[in-house]
């Protein structure tokens, strides 16, 4: 029979939805460990957790390039190394492991090995603050789009020192290119992430998302938005250097750029950024713009349609695992439209590029904050006044 005490745990439980590191302390709690125990064991886990999240998407990510790719020029692809060729990145993962770890003779040893260190964590912290469910995340910080964007324009300096430690100037160039990219794409970027911000007032990503799921498709962002999300998606190929903009590695001009002189695990750590950022900038494209972990149909509808209760164990078990399928789901389409951009449109030149940047998309953000803010005082209902 079930005690007063075990009831009250049960009720909590359900109450708190998918809350994971709820649920683990009261696991380590059953067992005979402190709250500040099981506290301190909670830690490393997300960390974990994150690390492994974006290795798995990162993989999933290389494959599906080589496969569209080689469907756009109807080639085959991968397809030896396991079925359909779905071990192919790990093996490249497991080559570039094992290779010599060479460094210039006339090259700063110690800028040269931290650069990719500095390419490669701030990308990975910036997972912290994505959500796949109300509760499904690590770090439910009140300014994790401020956080973002700041961790985000750490990434330049480790380029730019990469490229000037390689002592060669193909490599200092394509650090000074890497450098001057971000600079120009940052700003309108933050600027379309500021209105997303006004509307929602709010910084965290997870009230972001319980902003645009009150009526469902409707209520998504990109349709109050849509300027803002064609400026932050073009921003944010930018910023990871995909095609039809990587001109810090242009390999007719510069070789490989920044990491011409880069062997080894420290060149897979500057492929394993880009990628891992790929994918975190379609995971904030689909919390900001499309509605995150929401289904187009709310849950809570489709519950009350059927007669169950919306607030049931079994509905907060399917809401949390359609909002994570959702979240993947969202922001692999625009993974799938990144790839598919870069094997169908050319590579423009460095003044096109900048001019982009300064003389077209600046002031078009700019002008859309202001009609933002325009539109937010007269139809305060509809724009979060």
């Amino acid at each position: 029979m079930l005690t007063s005490n075990s009831l009250n745990q049960t009720f909590a439980i359900a109450n708190s939805g998918l809350d994971l590191e709820f649920s683990f302390t009261k696991a380590m709690e059953g067992v005979g460990l402190s709250p500040e125990i099981a506290h301190i064991l909670w830690l490393p886990l997300p960390m974990a957790l994150v690390l492994v999240a974006a290795v798995v998407g990162v993989l999933v990510t290389v494959w599906l390039e080589r496969k569209i790719s080689a469907a756009a020029q109807q080639r085959i692809g991968p397809e030896y190394a396991g079925a359909l060729g779905i071990l192919q990145p790990m093996a490249d993962g497991l080559k570039l492991l094992v290779k010599e770890d060479i460094i210039p003779a006339r090259a700063d040893t110690w800028l040269f090995t931290l650069g990719p260190v500095l390419v490669l964590v701030p990308v990975i912290l910036s997972w912290l603050i994505v959500p796949f469910g109300q509760k499904l995340l690590i770090s439910n910080v009140g300014i994790g789009i401020f956080l973002w964007i700041s961790l985000s324009s750490i990434q330049p300096i480790g380029l730019l020192m990469s490229g000037y430690a390689s002592n060669n100037k193909y490599s200092l160039l394509g650090g000074l290119r890497a450098a001057a990219q971000s600079i120009s794409y940052e700003i309108p970027l933050a600027l379309s992430v500021l209105a997303i911000v006004m509307m929602s007032n709010s910084l965290s990503t997870v009230d972001i998302v319980n902003q645009q799921n009150t009526i469902g498709l409707l209520s998504w962002n990109i349709w109050r938005q849509p300027v803002g999300f064609i400026i932050f998606w073009i921003c944010a190929l930018a910023e990871c250097e995909r095609l039809p903009f990587d001109l810090p590695e242009a390999e007719e001009e510069l070789v490989a750029g920044y990491q011409t002189e880069y062997a080894g695990m420290k060149f897979a750590l500057f492929y394993l950024g880009s990628y891992i950022n790929l994918v975190l900038s379609a995971l904030l494209v689909s919390i900001l713009y499309l509605g995150g972990w929401g289904f187009p149909i709310p849950i809570e509808w489709i519950a009350s349609w059927v007669g169950q209760d919306p607030n049931a164990p079994s509905i907060e078990l399917l809401t949390g695992s359609l909002g994570i399928i959702m979240t993947i789901l969202k922001a692999y389409l625009l993974v799938f439209l990144a790839i598919l951009l870069r094997w169908t449109t050319p590579r423009v030149r460095i003044d096109q590029l900048l001019d982009l940047g300064w003389k077209f998309l600046l002031p078009i953000s700019l002008v859309n904050l202001l009609v933002t803010a325009g539109l937010k005082l007269i139809f305060p209902s509809a724009f979060g006044g």
